[in-house]
């Protein structure tokens, strides 16, 4: 059975990881291609956009996909949305990984907002030393709440024209630990952390770090996304192939 995975996340990683060890699947890999020098998997592998929901669709048909699984970031909403668009109206099996949201736990001093600008807006109007980990995209509100001081970690240098105008690039790859977050938070002065509830064991440490120092935390929640089978792990997401390739050798037969 031909599988396109929808990457981005570790789990996506994983399970191509795990798919490419079975004859019975012909995988490909898909990559939006925001991340330079991605880590990846020994599978065919696509980077870059289909085109819209329409341009999925048309893949899925031409390259006679049997199943999708859709392990994008979980702030990838568009993509999740092109992704049940186009697999509604092909008759393709869809399974999205979800994993578990970041839940608060004692000690934590967490304020949830909803978007960029929201986070932005709760830093206030007092200068603040700010942990920024929200990616190097959709900089822009930080640009605007120039009076405060950034540290922003991103994987990829972000267009320099992008950066608030008081920032310290930190440039580093997950996984981190506790200890080397209350490091650096406390080497860098931190007072305040913004990140997006991105649920990852990788980037969690952070969590822990902001709560045993006391910081509090600007939690951006996940956005809404389309109705679709879930999967919490990638033995659950490999546990519903088998299910899908069995049945499609069934009507084979």
């Amino acid at each position: 059975m031909r599988v396109l995975i929808l990457g981005g996340t570790t789990q996506a990683s994983q399970l191509a990881h795990r798919l490419s060890t079975d004859e019975g699947y012909n995988t490909v890999f898909s990559l939006a291609g925001v991340t330079k020098n991605p880590v990846l998997p020994t599978v065919s592998v696509r980077i870059g956009g289909f085109g819209g929901a329409h341009g999925l669709r048309v893949f899925l048909r031409d390259q006679g996909v049997g199943a999708v699984v859709d392990a994008t970031h979980p702030f990838a909403a568009q993509m999740s949305r092109h992704a049940a668009m186009a697999c509604a109206r092909s008759g393709v099996p869809l399974l999205r990984i979800d994993r578990p949201v970041w839940t608060e736990v004692e000690g934590d001093q967490w304020t949830h907002v909803s978007g960029i600008d929201e986070a932005a807006a709760a830093l206030g109007d007092a200068p603040q030393t700010v942990f920024l980990t929200t990616g190097r995209k959709d900089l822009g509100p930080f640009q605007r709440a120039s009076q405060h001081h950034y540290v922003l970690r991103s994987i990829d240098a972000p267009e320099p024209s992008s950066l608030p105008q008081n920032v310290m690039l930190l440039l580093a790859r997950p996984p981190f630990t506790v200890a080397s977050e209350m490091a650096l938070m406390k080497n860098h002065a931190i007072e305040v952390l913004v990140t997006k509830n991105a649920g990852s064991e990788a980037t969690s440490a952070k969590l822990a770090a902001a709560r045993n120092l006391g910081l509090p935390v600007i939690m951006i929640d996940r956005p809404i996304l389309p109705l679709a089978e879930t999967a919490s792990t990638v033995d659950e997401a490999l546990l519903w192939l088998q299910k899908h390739r069995h049945a499609g050798t069934d009507r084979d037969v």
